[in-house]
């Protein structure tokens, strides 16, 4: 798979892209200059913790921010076409066909007035241009696909009358009413228990393999993606920390962020007797970001050049790079006094 993704082009290809909020006389970056992409049928995970910048990067890429967003970029390409020279009812149409977007909570995502079917059937009206009688048999199809049982009894229903994890599916369902090429799902698993979790985490993953889209998941929690996604791009304070793919990530780290975000995660097998380490301190504040590198004031190895600019990326491979001035043998180095003086 790995190898077939490798000959893949890009999707969405982004470039420098910087969001600033306008608020009550006071300006948030909220993202600061971060460039990345996707290749068809990928499975990309944006990481970090809340406040970091991952949901509005992707609100951005979509046009989804409100009048006070400023949004900026040196590129951003969707299947060949140029966004940044599209008028906002092209881009309308692109976001309801071609690129679609779920949100963490479908409690809220859904209109509580409104039966199930008449939401999946108002967007194949719209986007697809079906009549009552055909929206209503994709719809019944759709349901099905995402694993809802009884679709027909279903489509009669309201929200109310949906688990938490049936509503995710729902909005799902929703999404590849489309039949986008991309499909954004913005923290699809945080108001769900763990056992669906992991469902609704399975069922995007059949879905990318049944029918080719690609997708971006956004979450907080590194845990998730390690069997679900190709590539992983972390963030944090605006800031694009490194990316490379799910193996690089997880078996050769090369940011101080991404390694405490690892040791932060319980490790399977480890019977309970592992040690996590949280991370200390807190995220800094966008009105008034840093100079330097965001992490600087919760890393243990900063120094003070950390502290006086953003430094470079350092490549490591065709996927893999990071926002650091240590190369990842220094780190290596400097862990392992760490440990010896521990």
């Amino acid at each position: 798979m790995e190898e077939t993704l490798k000959k893949k082009e890009k999707i969405l290809s982004a470039a420098d892209i910087r969001t600033t909020f306008h608020t009550h006389g006071r300006t948030v970056q909220a993202v600061r200059g971060v460039s990345l992409y996707v290749k068809s049928g990928e499975i990309l995970a944006v990481v970090g913790e809340s406040g970091s910048g991952k949901s509005v990067l992707m609100k951005s890429v979509m046009g989804l921010m409100p009048d006070n967003a400023e949004v900026k970029a040196d590129e951003l390409t969707f299947a060949g076409q140029d966004m940044l020279s599209m008028d906002p009812e092209q881009l309308r149409k692109m976001r309801g066909k071609e690129m679609a977007m779920i949100f963490q909570d479908p409690m809220t995502a859904l209109n509580p007035l409104k039966t199930i079917g008449s939401h999946l059937m108002e967007v194949l009206k719209r986007h697809r241009g079906m009549d009552k009688e055909a929206a209503r048999k994709e719809s019944v199809a759709v349901l099905n696909q995402v694993g809802i049982p009884s679709p027909e009894k279903r489509l009669g229903q309201y929200p109310h009358e949906f688990s938490g994890g049936m509503r995710q599916r729902v909005l799902i369902a929703m999404a590849l009413c489309c039949r986008p090429k991309l499909l954004i799902a913005d923290e699809p698993t945080t108001a769900l228990d763990v056992t669906i979790q992991a469902q609704i985490l399975d069922l995007l993953k059949s879905l990318q393999e049944e029918t080719g889209m690609s997708i971006i998941l956004i979450t907080h929690d590194l845990g998730v993606v390690a069997s679900l996604s190709h590539r992983i791009a972390v963030m944090y304070g605006g800031l694009l920390m490194e990316e490379g793919t799910t193996e690089e990530i997880f078996y050769s780290p090369k940011h101080p962020y991404t390694r405490a975000l690892l040791h932060a995660v319980p490790k399977p097998r480890s019977a309970g007797k592992e040690r996590l380490e949280p991370i200390p301190g807190m995220a800094p504040s966008l009105i008034n970001p840093p100079s330097g590198c965001p992490f600087a004031e919760r890393c243990k190895f900063a120094c003070e050049d950390c502290r006086k600019e953003i430094p470079q990326y350092r490549t490591y491979s065709d996927t893999q790079r990071a926002l650091c001035i240590y190369s990842g043998e220094e780190l290596d180095h400097k862990e392992g006094e760490v440990e010896s003086h521990g």
